[in-house]
């Protein structure tokens, strides 16, 4: 059996002995094994060449959750909340991107990996939902939530990808995001809402999969819908290959 790779993006920090460590929660790697997949960490730390080098060597990239996007990367609103920023992960992100569009490689977005492509495309996001949008809902139920608690449900669009993909229009999902997708851009297709209105799923039209989603599906995997999206991911970027 071929398992298709797939490059997974990654955050930096410390351990407790105050040594840099390379990371990832360990659900996104279950999650694309599970569906097939064979995951490869990507350090926020390459350079411009070898990054070039191992985009080259994937079949699809997953781009996870974590800290804020600088506020620069679309002129966002100052917020005491904002948290977690890496101008290292931001830039290879956003070019990793770049070249996921341009090449029409398969990708999808988890919580920041959505903000990631709303802004790469030209859009912005509220910096702090719960102080500039109005009448939202909670959103940040972290950390006094397990991940895998349903804070809501979505309504997904009909004639999506994503729709075809999960098969289900109302899906219960987990939310552990303090900020959302404020502008759209016009690249972009909204795929699913929040009961607020809030946009908590974006995909790339005409391109074989881009697909991003604001809430954390690596932790619901025991939802058929959400195991049929990381198999139909996995199984894009196999045919890429």
């Amino acid at each position: 059996m071929t398992y298709p790779i797939i490059g997974v993006t990654t955050y930096q920090g410390k351990n407790n002995r105050n040594l840099p460590i390379v990371a990832l929660l360990r659900a996104y790697v279950d999650a694309l094994v599970e569906a097939g997949g064979l995951p490869l960490l990507i350090p926020s730390s390459l350079t411009d060449e070898t990054s070039r080098a191992l985009y080259r060597r994937l079949d699809g990239i997953m781009l996870t959750g974590g800290g804020d996007i600088a506020l620069d990367r679309f002129s966002g609103e100052p917020d005491p909340m904002v948290d977690g920023v890496d101008a290292e992960r931001d830039s290879i992100e956003l070019s990793l991107l770049d070249n996921l569009v341009h090449d029409e490689k398969p990708f999808l977005g988890i919580c920041r990996g959505f903000q990631v492509l709303n802004v790469g495309l030209g859009g912005t996001l509220y910096t702090h939902i719960e102080n500039q949008m109005p009448n939202a809902l909670k959103h940040d139920y972290y950390p006094d939530f397990p991940r895998t608690y349903l804070a809501h449900k979505v309504k997904v669009e009909d004639g999506t990808r994503l729709m075809n993909i999960l098969g289900e229009t109302d899906l219960s999902v987990n939310s552990l995001h303090h900020q959302g997708a404020k502008d759209i851009p016009a690249a972009l297709r909204p795929a699913a809402y929040a009961p607020d209105g809030l946009v908590e799923a974006i995909e790339l039209p005409n391109h074989p999969f881009g697909i991003a989603v604001q809430w954390h599906p690596e932790w619901l995997t025991d939802q058929t819908a959400t195991r049929r999206l990381f198999r139909a991911f996995v199984e894009a970027a196999g045919s890429h290959r």
